[in-house]
């Protein structure tokens, strides 16, 4: 889906900076289904926030930035990726937050996000400055996550591992949940793949 200058313009995020040390090797470039992992993510990111993709990238950025086969428009390295997830998000958003109505958080490792779902959190969006649209599984909210403009301060203070926790939960803000039971999976170990491949 295009993004047309009529509608609000989301960017979409994808947070690819981490070290993978759960699984014990760069995660990110093995190959599941057919294409490295981190394609999965790219390609439906590029699907539904076409010509707005940045990739964020931090431990092994060049194998990683190779292993993304060129999905998407711009590539920002988050030089303090040892500090968790929080210091990516910040990166990603400080690099699209000039043009964007909201940005879409995406992280690399969940190879089950389609663009449906991607397309459905953005049409979802009522376009207000305080509505985030998350997903969501057994009253869990999880990434994907959509965050209008006036988030985007705090976003880009965000450091350590909790990552957005605080804004969502914060009262200045309604959240919409997309009800996506996909979300619940990600790989963070080698018997995550495993099961991913054996399901297949």
């Amino acid at each position: 889906m295009t993004q047309q200058s009529s509608t609000p313009l989301v960017c979409a995020c994808v947070l690819a900076a981490g070290t993978s040390s759960r699984f014990g090797q760069a995660k990110l470039v093995k190959m599941v289904r057919g294409k490295p992992l981190l394609q999965h993510a790219l390609l439906a990111a590029s699907e539904s926030c076409d010509g707005q993709v940045t990739l964020v990238v931090g431990h092994n950025a060049d194998a990683v930035r190779i292993a993304g086969g060129g999905l998407f428009d711009h590539v920002v390295t988050n030089d303090d990726y040892k500090d968790g997830i929080g210091s990516s998000i910040a990166t990603g958003v400080r690099t699209c937050r000039a043009n964007a109505d909201a940005v879409l958080i995406l992280l690399a490792d969940q190879p089950l996000i389609s663009a449906t779902h991607l397309e459905n959190i953005i049409t979802s969006w009522s376009g207000a400055e305080n509505e985030i649209v998350a997903s969501s599984f057994g009253g869990i909210f999880s990434p994907p996550i959509l965050f209008p403009k006036n988030s985007f301060d705090a976003l880009c203070e965000l450091s350590g591992d909790q990552g957005a926790r605080a804004i969502l939960s914060d009262a200045a803000y309604e959240v919409t949940r997309i009800d996506f039971p996909p979300a619940r999976f990600d790989i963070d170990t080698p018997g995550d793949l495993e099961r991913l491949e054996r399901d297949a």
